[in-house]
C-alpha cells in the first residue's frame, strides 16, 4: 500500500470545507477507507465519518478515538440492526416501516433512543431504496411516531439523485426531497426540535444539493481521493 500522502488529505479537506455554508454538516465517507487515513482526518478536527458495512464499521470502532460520530449511511438489512446499533451516531438509510420497527425493538432491548434519517426513493434508478413521498407523509400522518417507535427518533430525511451528468434532473430530484422535508415541517409530524436535517449530495452533486437546501452532505473521494 502506498504511504499516505497526509499534506494532500489536509489539502482536499480544506478545500471541501472552504466549499460549505457554515450550516452544512460534512459526513467524510470513510468506507474501504484505513485506520491511518481515518486517523489522519481525525487529526485535522474532523468528528463525523461514513460507513456502509456493519461488519467493517464493528472493526473500525476500537481502533479509533471514541468520540468520533460514526454515520451509517449503507443499506442497513433488518438482520444487521444489532451490529450497527451499538456504534451509529445517526443511521441514513431507513427505507421501510419494517426497518423501523426492527430498530424500534432493539433500541427498546438496550433501553437506547436512535436517531435516523427516512431515505426517501427520488431518483430513476430502481436499484435505490426509499420510501416514496407519499408514503412517508402517510407514515407519519397515521400515528403519532413518537407514541409508535418511542425509542426511535426521526431526525430528518436523506435522499440519493439519479446517478446521471444531466443537472437539470438532479437539481429536480434533490429539490423535490426539499418540497417533501418542508411538507413534514409544516404539518408538525414530528417535532420541530429533533426534525433538522435534510442529508442529500455527495462529492459529484454536493453543490446542487446545497442549492435545493441540504443540511448534510456526504463526502469520501473529494476528501481522501480516487481509491487505489
Amino acid at each position: 500500500m502506498a504511504a499516505l500522502d497526509r499534506s494532500a488529505l489536509a489539502e482536499r479537506y480544506h478545500a471541501v470545507k472552504a466549499g460549505l455554508p457554515a450550516h452544512v454538516t460534512l459526513v467524510a465517507v470513510s468506507k474501504t477507507r484505513s485506520v491511518e487515513e481515518i486517523r489522519a482526518l481525525y487529526d485535522l478536527g474532523h468528528r463525523a465519518f461514513g460507513e456502509n458495512y456493519p461488519q467493517e464499521l464493528r472493526e473500525k470502532v476500537p481502533q479509533l478515538p471514541p468520540d468520533i460520530q460514526w454515520h451509517f449511511i449503507g443499506h442497513l438489512q433488518r438482520s444487521n440492526v444489532k451490529h450497527v446499533l451499538p456504534f451509529a451516531h445517526l443511521i441514513h438509510g431507513v427505507d421501510g416501516p419494517r426497518l423501523l420497527e426492527e430498530i424500534e425493538k432493539r433500541a427498546n432491548a438496550s433501553a437506547k433512543t436512535v436517531d435516523v434519517l427516512l431515505q426517501i426513493h427520488v431518483a430513476q434508478e430502481e436499484t435505490k431504496h426509499g420510501f416514496a413521498p407519499d408514503e412517508v407523509l402517510e407514515l407519519l400522518r397515521e400515528q403519532d411516531p413518537t407514541e409508535r417507535w418511542p425509542h426511535v427518533r426521526i431526525c430528518g430525511l436523506m435522499g440519493m439523485a439519479t446517478n446521471t451528468d444531466d443537472r437539470a434532473l438532479i437539481s429536480a430530484e434533490f429539490n423535490m426531497m426539499n418540497e417533501l422535508y418542508r411538507k413534514v415541517m409544516a404539518g408538525d409530524l414530528l417535532p420541530a426540535s429533533r426534525f433538522n436535517t435534510l442529508s442529500m449530495g455527495m462529492s459529484g452533486d454536493a453543490e446542487l444539493a446545497i442549492q435545493a437546501g441540504s443540511t448534510l452532505v456526504r463526502i469520501g473521494t473529494a476528501i481522501f481521493g480516487e481509491r487505489a
